[in-house]
C-alpha cells in the first residue's frame, strides 16, 4: 500500500509543478497575425518580441452598457459613446472573451491548489498514527486529486471550446502549444495519483475486514 502511497505522492508532485508552469506561461497558442509570429497565456499574449495584458486586447466596458472609442484628431482626445447594434454585438464578444479568460484562469488556479491541498493530505498519510486516522487522509488526498482533475478539466475544456470556436476562426494559421499541452498532462498526473491513494485506502480496508477481530 505504501507504494501506492509514494507512486501517487509522486504524480501528484509532478502534476501540480505543470499546472503551475501550464498557468503561468504564454504558450498556449501559436498563431501568425499580419505575419508576424505571436503566441498566447492566459495572461499575456507576445508578438514582435513584446508582451502584453490579456486585458489590453479586450477593452474597457462602461457601466452604462455601451463601448468607449477614444479618438485622436488634433491632439485632442474625444470619447464617444456608440449604442449601435455593431457596437452591441461588440459588447458581447468582448464580455464573453473576458468571462473566458477568467474562467479558465480560475479553474486552473482552483486545480493547483487542490492539489497542493492533496499532496499536503498524502504526506500526512505517512505519519505514524493509528491505521484509522492513517488512510483516512490517504482517502481525503485521493479525493483532493480527483477534484484538481475535474477543476484542470473544465479550466482545458473551456479553453479548447472557446479556441477552435471563436478565437481560431480569427487566425488562418494557428496552433496549439506546449503550455496548452502541459495543462493536459497534468489533469492525467492528478487522476493517476488520486487513483494510486484510491488503491492504497481500498488495500488498508480490505486487511482491516480480513484481520482479526
Amino acid at each position: 500500500m505504501y507504494s501506492f502511497m509514494g507512486g501517487g505522492l509522486f504524480c501528484a508532485i509532478v502534476g501540480n509543478i505543470l499546472l503551475v508552469v501550464s498557468t503561468a506561461t504564454d504558450y498556449w497558442m501559436q498563431y501568425r497575425l499580419s505575419g508576424n509570429y505571436a503566441h498566447q497565456g492566459l495572461w499575456r499574449y507576445c508578438m514582435s518580441n513584446k508582451c502584453y495584458m490579456q486585458t489590453d486586447s479586450i477593452g474597457k466596458i462602461l457601466p452604462c452598457g455601451t463601448t468607449t472609442i477614444t479618438f485622436e484628431t488634433n491632439q485632442k482626445h474625444m470619447q464617444i459613446c456608440v449604442s449601435s447594434i455593431r457596437m452591441k454585438h461588440l459588447m458581447i464578444s468582448t464580455c464573453f472573451l473576458a468571462a473566458y479568460w477568467n474562467a479558465t484562469r480560475a479553474f486552473m488556479i482552483l486545480s493547483g491548489m487542490s492539489c497542493f491541498a492533496g499532496i499536503i493530505a498524502g504526506l500526512m498519510s505517512f505519519a505514524h498514527f493509528s491505521s484509522f486516522e492513517r488512510f483516512n487522509r490517504s482517502f481525503a488526498a485521493g479525493i483532493m486529486f480527483f477534484v484538481s482533475t475535474f477543476f484542470v478539466l473544465l479550466a482545458m475544456a473551456i479553453y479548447t471550446g472557446v479556441t477552435v470556436n471563436f478565437l481560431g476562426r480569427r487566425f488562418g494559421d494557428w496552433r496549439f502549444s506546449w503550455s496548452y499541452i502541459l495543462g493536459w498532462v497534468a489533469m492525467l498526473m492528478t487522476f493517476f495519483a488520486g487513483i494510486f491513494y484510491i488503491c492504497a485506502y481500498r488495500m488498508c480496508e480490505c486487511r482491516r475486514g480480513t484481520g482479526p477481530r
